[in-house]
């Protein structure tokens, strides 16, 4: 178990939103001016290179704002632990760019050497839990730091569960002593898709030890013989209401925590993407002044 101190830049109690390169250089302008989101995170493994332009705008976007690292590589919940060759990857990154937080999700991606194109679901299972605080624990002493895992965005529950999915991820930081990363729109999510309150998750987990939070959009499809909906992560839409709405439920319970706007497809102008970050912004503001 590692408990690493406080980063040298710690992220903001503010709105970040997930950079992507069509943003680099408004995101910069907008930087200079004064007027950018607080922070940014990026997915590392876009970054796994020796050198080059996308190395040098990484390294001008550190210098401007804070920076976490949103793995989606490691596939913690593979039988063999971690994918050996992201991790390592990972830490020359880490230690190269220094940034205020890492994380990954609650899945795996890669089995007998192949990577499978999505992060797949594990079971919330005493073994799961076991094996799953392992690779947690060996990714941290290889980093020499703490990390967030993500709660998952899920299509289906395993039939044997034996925890909810809070229970799951607040028993998984107490053993391995890593954080939380609070995906609401996850959470909207699955409660389409499962069946849970998403209420009750939420107020479940706001005791936890929660580093950093996403909000995002997603698609709802209609079966057109039996009319039941399936939530769609695709963090291509704006942000729903319900999501806002279990934003603001969230934050009243825990006080303002950095929170990212992730959009990855059907990308606005950067103009756009700040607006909308502004608006957690504000929600920020607002329970910040309520807890003064």
């Amino acid at each position: 178990m590692i408990l690493s101190p406080a980063p040298a830049i710690p992220l903001p109690s503010r709105a970040g939103v997930g950079l992507k390169a069509a943003h680099y250089a408004p995101f910069l302008e907008a930087a200079r001016r004064g007027e950018s989101a607080a922070w940014v995170e990026v997915h590392p493994q876009n970054y796994f290179c020796a050198g080059g332009p996308t190395l040098r705008w990484l390294a001008a976007i550190r210098e401007a704002v804070p920076v976490s690292f949103h793995s989606v590589g490691l596939s913690l919940g593979s039988p063999n632990g971690p994918d050996t060759d992201e991790l390592e990857a990972l830490a020359a990154l880490s230690l190269r760019f220094e940034p205020a937080m890492v994380s990954d999700h609650l899945s795996w991606s890669t089995l007998a050497g192949d990577k499978m194109p999505d992060l797949l679901p594990v079971p919330m299972t005493t073994n799961s839990l076991r094996h799953f605080a392992r690779s947690v624990d060996q990714v941290q002493e290889r980093l020499g730091r703490s990390i967030l895992i993500e709660n998952p965005s899920r299509v289906l529950a395993f039939r044997g569960d034996s925890y909810s999915e809070p229970e799951f991820l607040i028993e998984l930081s107490r053993r391995s002593g890593c954080g939380l990363l609070v995906d609401v729109n996850n959470i909207v999510v699955g409660a389409t898709n499962v069946g849970f309150d998403a209420q009750a998750y939420v107020d479940a987990i706001a005791g936890a030890p929660i580093g950093e939070v996403h909000i995002a959009g997603h698609t709802v499809e209609v079966d057109a013989d039996d009319g039941a909906l399936t939530a769609i992560d695709d963090h291509g839409s704006p942000v729903s209401e319900e999501c806002w709405q279990l934003l603001g439920r969230l934050l009243a319970r825990t006080g303002p925590l950095p929170v990212l706007l992730e959009r990855d497809n059907n990308l606005p102008s950067y103009d756009e993407l700040a607006a909308e970050a502004a608006l957690a912004d504000r929600l920020l503001v607002s329970e910040r002044a309520h807890a003064a």
